[in-house]
Formats: C-alpha cells, structure tokens, sequence
C-alpha cells in the first residue's frame, strides 16, 4: 500500500506501536506504565518524545495522547489504514476484518474471554474513530491462526449444548504465531512444511504444534489461562481446584480470577519475588529457583502432548522474551526433550544465536516475536481484497 499502516498491539498496561511506509518499518515505539504514569520511549534513537502529554491514566487517554503526538509528528492525512491486535475474534474470525459497528458489538461480548487485553483493544478502536473517524480500522485477532485445527482439537468434552454456546478451545498468540509461520521457509527450507513446535515464552505462555505452516493444535484454550505456566497465570489446573475455593474456603469470583490471572504462575510460585524470568533466574532463593524448574517441567510435559499430535518432530522454535534471551530456560528445555534426538550447541545457545541445534537431529531456532510485522501484513492484505 502507498500510504502508512499505523499498527497498535496494546497489553495490559502497556501499549506497542509501529508506522509503516511501503512496506517498510518507519517508526516503532512504547507506552509503558499506562494505568499509573504513562511514559513514551521509541527505538529510533534520533526521534523525540517532545509533546507527548497524557491528561489522566488507562488505554483510552493514552491512545489520545499518542494520537495527537503521531498528528503533530507524522500527519493523519497520510495514514491508509490503522492495524490493531485484538486477542480475541470468536469461532468464526479466521482472518483480519474491517471494524465497523456490528463487528465491534460482537467483539464487546468476547470480552469476559479475554479481560486483560480485549477492552483495551475495543476501548482504543473506539478513541481512534472519534479522533479520526474516517479512517479505516482493522482488527487483527490472536485466535484467527488457530482455526485451521482439526475440531476435535478445538472442542472439550462438556454436553454438546454448551460447545454450541462456543465454549471451545480458541488459542491465543495467533499473530506471534503466524509471523514464525512466515519466517519458517527461510529458517528451515524443506522442513518448513514439516513437524514444528513453536514454544511462545513470555510473560503469556503458549505452544503451537504447525504443519505445513497452519496451525494443528495449541497449548491455550477456552482463554488465555490455559496451558503453560506464565509469568502470573498458572495455566493449566484441576477445575477441582477452583470448585474448593469456591465451596470449601468461600472466595468469591472476583477473588479466584484475581488468583489466576494475578497471583499465580512464577510471580506465585516463587512466593512474590518476581515474575520476571530475568529475576528469578539471578536470584538464590530456593523458591524461585523452584519457579523457574517448575516452568521448564510444565513446558516439558507441554511440549510432549503437542508432539504427540505431530507425531514427531522437526523443529523447535522459540520466541517471545523468555524464548529469545533465556539460554538457560532453553537449555533446559532442550535437555528434558533430548530423547527427541535434540543436541544444542551450547555456544550458539549462550549467544542467542538464530540457529542452535548441531546440525544433528531436530533443527532448534530463535524467531524474534513481531507481532506488529503480522498486524502490518494482516491489514495490507486485508484492504487489499476489500478493494481500499
């Protein structure tokens, strides 16, 4: 497309933005600390941040901000289109949409699925139509990727009323997903279109079994609490559980999702030190090293079930933060899986090379995570068939 794609992924409390000009990344920046001082930084060290001024905190007024700051630095009137991450896009959505009233009324009523990222996405869609409200808007959706799965690996066994109320597995990180599909001729050549496990490891954790470049089968399900453990998710858990806190020790809804989504995964498990890998993996405490075990062992029995359905495998490949910079993590990733045939070099390993594996056995790759990129994509090719 001729004129810039503005890309917008927003997190829960931080927002991540991209311009693009034909077809080329031209600006790349992010919101950080959006519900309590939101500041602005950008990766361009020539650019500045003059003018960037928040009036109050959350999504909608940042995206106020970075509007008026974007108008002041860039101009609207070159803009063809905005591209925004939005985690989830039901049963139907297998790729981008055009927004307009009816697909945003749908999307509100997904929200109870993904709390901690769809209001956000909606709230700042809504801001940029009041700003610029002749501007097209597409919604790129996380669990687009996943609707290439066989349906037995999409459903649950629950009374079939209920799976046709769409209580199903959906998976998530689909954009992050869908830009390692697009990476893997390049990585692999012919293996490519073979047996790959994508290990997404951040502080959202998911894997994604892929053949011949679509999705198989993935690690989350219904929402984004299933699965791997996380940075404060636990992932997957005995339903048992949350049916004991509700009737043996009386917690109420609000403070069981507050449990999952908040106090749970490493940040619980080392008991509060930190959710961040980085910490936990410097610090001496027994507890997180504990943390950091647990992780690799849930990805471990992970990562077995989805190779299972492959039915083998011929790559691994990891992205996200944890995936891109935690040799360690990999290592022992890949030591608990080396009945696979797995051999790492350990020099490309602690170097974050591309490629690590020996050249023995299955290939072992870095993708660095760009979901922006796939936003980009999504949205040229979105107006491209639309005719825009």
């Amino acid at each position: 497309m001729s004129s810039p794609i503005l890309t917008i992924n927003a997190g829960s409390s931080s927002l991540k933005f991209a311009l693009y000009d034909q077809g080329r990344q031209r600006l790349r920046g992010l919101v950080e600390r959006i519900h309590e001082a939101p500041r602005l930084s950008l990766h361009e060290e020539a650019a500045g941040t003059e003018g960037f001024t928040v009036e109050g905190t959350g999504h909608a007024a940042v995206a106020h901000a970075l509007l008026d700051w974007l108008e002041g630095h860039v101009g609207q009137a070159s803009f063809a289109a905005v591209g925004h991450r939005v985690v989830h896009g039901g049963r139907t959505h297998d790729q981008a949409r055009r927004v307009d009233a009816a697909l945003l009324d749908e999307l509100d009523e997904l929200v109870p699925l993904a709390p901690l990222h769809q209001p956000q996405a909606l709230a700042i869609i809504r801001q940029i139509h009041e700003h610029w409200p002749d501007l097209p808007q597409v919604a790129c959706f996380d669990t687009a990727f996943h609707r290439t799965q066989p349906w037995l690996n999409q459903c649950y066994a629950l009374p079939r009323q209920l799976t046709d109320e769409g209580i199903q597995r959906y998976g998530f990180h689909g954009l992050s997903y869908a830009h390692v599909a697009r990476q893997l001729p390049d990585l692999l050549g012919e293996r490519a279109q073979g047996r790959v496990l994508v290990a997404h490891l951040g502080h959202g954790c998911s894997m994604c079994a892929i053949r011949d470049g679509r999705s198989l089968a993935t690690s989350m399900g219904f929402t984004a609490l299933e699965g791997l453990m996380m940075g404060r998710r636990a992932g997957s858990l005995d339903p048992g559980v949350v049916l004991y806190l509700l009737q043996g020790k009386r917690w109420n809804a609000e403070q069981i999702e507050r449990m999952l989504y908040h106090d749970s995964g490493l940040y619980g498990v080392s008991g509060g030190i930190s959710d961040d890998m980085r910490d936990l993996l410097d610090s001496p405490d027994a507890q997180a090293q504990e943390a950091v075990a647990l992780f690799v062992r849930r990805a471990v029995r992970e990562a077995g079930a989805l190779i299972a359905l492959l039915g083998g495998l011929d790559a691994l490949v990891f992205t996200a933060g944890i995936g891109e910079k935690a040799a360690a993590v990999r290592r022992a990733i890949c030591a608990e899986l080396g009945w696979l045939g797995i051999a790492l070099d350990d020099t490309a390993n602690a170097h974050h090379a591309r490629r690590l594996d020996t050249g023995r056995g299955p290939r072992v790759c870095v993708v660095t995570a760009d979901e922006e990129a796939e936003i980009h994509h999504s949205v040229s090719e979105c107006l491209a068939i639309a005719g825009d």
